[in-house]
């Protein structure tokens, strides 16, 4: 019998995702600049659409790239 651990979310319910947050944003983004999927981030469903959205709204005001060409 498996022994799952529970994931401990890396941002506190309490804490705001803010598209301003640029080094917040930057730990959920791969080298390619793609979004990094709920379960390999440990994020909740909530969490994560607030994530999304804070992501591209960043991108958006080009605070973020959409792509890394490096």
């Amino acid at each position: 019998m498996a022994v799952y651990r529970k994931k401990i979310s890396p941002i506190k319910p309490t804490e705001a995702v803010d598209y301003k947050d640029i080094d917040l944003l930057r730990k959920f983004i791969t080298e390619q600049g793609k979004i990094l999927p709920k379960r390999s981030t440990g994020l909740t469903s909530k969490q994560q659409k607030k994530l999304t959205k804070a992501i591209k709204q960043a991108r958006i005001l080009s605070l973020l790239p959409f792509l890394n060409k490096d």
